[in-house]
């Protein structure tokens, strides 16, 4: 698997985190990948994603594909 340089990395916190400083998860843009991370661990270990399959994750978590889960 590729490895891709992170360290300059501009992250932004999901917008469903709360504005209270609420621990969420982190992505980065501008990567040909997903970069994800812990907000709770900044400077620990990202997980990376094909775009594509993020964005899959994401418009299922969207629609409550996971409610039950």
């Amino acid at each position: 698997m590729r490895e891709y340089d992170l360290s300059a990395a501009h992250w932004r916190k999901s917008s469903y985190s709360d504005q209270n400083g609420g621990n969420c998860i982190e992505v980065a843009d501008n990567f040909p990948v997903v970069p994800v991370r812990d907000s709770k661990t900044p400077h620990g270990p990202a997980l990376v994603f094909p775009a594509a399959g993020w964005t899959t994750f994401v418009d299922a978590v969207k629609n409550s594909h996971f409610a039950d889960a």
